[in-house]
């Protein structure tokens, strides 16, 4: 692999260890927030929690318009800015209102990134290593989790009953960094040759990432693909459904396989099971290892195995251990067995659905079209979060919860979900290792090659 390629795709996926970082860190200042401002159940939910959320629905669902009006670089530089004001600003915030606000801000960031650097590093990789390129946001999103939860229990009482403040704030550097070092990656030569109509800039950043023969092919392939696109056609047309279908699919099951309500709740989940406050913070270290490992795992198979045998292995592993935390805490069982299935839950999921979903939504679009499908996708995705971490407080509410003495039908209805995964893994998901963008969008939106027209 070109070191050059190499390098830029890992500037771009760095966004994705600001995600990371940015929407967990709120796992450990949830509780003392809660505490602070005294605010009701559904107020938490909605505000203090999902806030955030909310913004990367708004985030992901219109990330595609500046990601084609400005170009992926650009807006990349933008979620960087959009990250460090997120984090100063709540940090310092003085009352629930402002932190909500500022809370929306990075989710607005969040949003975006999911959107514009998936597609950044697929179109400017090749098929033989777009997975395992596109597979790092998702391996620095996990580091991203990682460093929050070490970053949040060596800062737990380092500044009293502020420290929640220094969790959240700390976010500043590590944002500020990368929105300097994006400024030097090139812009994508795809958007370049087919929004810019720049031919000859396009080319110039395919020299910098292949050689002379190989830039000059790779872009008479996206010149090519240009003239099967009807002009004036839109994304929610009947050409598309296909890719439409996949996208919605693979982003709605990965919320509900309970990841975000498992990262977000983690140390309150685990006090439910019998840990101390400290105990279940440190053990929420060992959450951020085993992501990051078997996402490491994921990233070295997705090109070997593919993204649907991932997906197969994935699943498999969601059904059985998220059916034994259910079991867990239904029996009454050690906090370390149910630790233990917590964190099988969290390695079928990093070789499964983390290592994959970001990789297929950018894969399956035809290039005039990339943006606002990733768009598609990754709004799906954000949305059911959302909504997932606005009604959790309803369910595990300590005193008025649904289900406030036992929250074991929650992980038995996620590991029925996963069930119908599986399914739609072995019936409806097809294999993109290997293909061109290209010679995708021909296969998933019934188009010919331009040389059959």
């Amino acid at each position: 692999m070109n070191s050059k390629l190499f390098r830029i795709s890992l500037t771009a996926a760095l966004s994705g260890f600001l995600f990371g970082f940015d929407t967990v860190v709120i796992s450990g200042a949830n509780l003392p927030i809660k505490e602070l401002w005294n605010t009701s159940p559904w107020f938490h939910g909605t505000f203090i929690m999902s806030m955030a959320l909310w913004g990367t629905v708004i985030g992901s669902l219109f990330g595609g318009i500046p990601c084609d009006r400005f170009g992926r670089k650009k807006t990349l530089f933008w979620i960087g800015i959009l990250y460090a004001a997120s984090a100063l600003g709540s940090a310092i915030a003085p009352d629930p209102y402002t932190f909500s606000f500022f809370r929306f801000i990075g989710g607005l960031g969040v949003g975006a990134s999911s959107v514009a650097a998936p597609i950044y590093i697929s179109e400017i990789s090749s098929p033989e290593n777009r997975g395992k390129l596109g597979a790092l946001y998702q391996f620095n999103l996990v580091l991203g989790i990682l460093v929050a939860f070490i970053s949040n229990y060596l800062l737990q009482g380092f500044g009293g009953s502020n420290d929640w403040r220094w969790m959240l704030g700390v976010e500043a550097i590590p944002a500020i960094l990368y929105t300097i070092m994006v400024i030097k990656i090139p812009n994508s030569p795809r958007w370049l040759a087919i929004t810019k109509q720049d031919d000859e800039g396009a080319l110039k950043t395919l020299k910098l990432l292949f050689s002379e023969n190989q830039a000059s092919a790779k872009l008479q392939e996206i010149k090519e693909s240009i003239s099967v696109t009807r002009i004036g056609e839109k994304l929610f047309s009947k050409r598309y459904k296909t890719p439409l279908i996949l996208a919605f699919l693979i982003a709605f099951f990965n919320q509900l396989s309970g990841i975000n309500f498992v990262l977000y709740y983690a140390p309150e989940i685990l006090e439910r099971a019998g840990l101390a406050a400290q105990e279940s913070l440190f053990s929420s270290i060992s959450i951020g290892i085993v992501n990051l490992i078997f996402t490491f795992v994921g990233v070295w198979l997705i090109d070997r195995l593919g993204r649907k045998q991932l997906m197969k292995i994935g699943s498999v592993g969601y059904i059985v251990s998220l059916a034994m935390v259910g079991w867990c805490f239904y029996s009454g069982a050690s906090s370390t067995l149910l630790l233990t299935f917590v964190l099988i839950f969290i390695a079928s999921h990093a070789v499964g659905q983390g290592a994959v979903i970001w990789v297929f939504i950018s894969e399956i679009f035809p290039n005039k079209v990339r943006a606002f499908g990733q768009s598609w996708g990754t709004g799906t995705h954000w949305v059911f979060a959302a909504l997932i971490t606005l009604v959790t407080p309803i369910f595990l509410d300590a005193e008025n919860g649904i289900f406030k003495d036992n929250p074991w039908p929650i992980f038995i209805f996620f590991s029925g979900m996963m069930v119908l995964q599986l399914i739609f893994v072995l019936f409806m998901m097809p294999e993109t290792k290997g293909v061109s963008l290209e010679e995708l969008s021909s296969k998933l939106s019934g188009g010919k090659k331009s040389s059959e027209q």
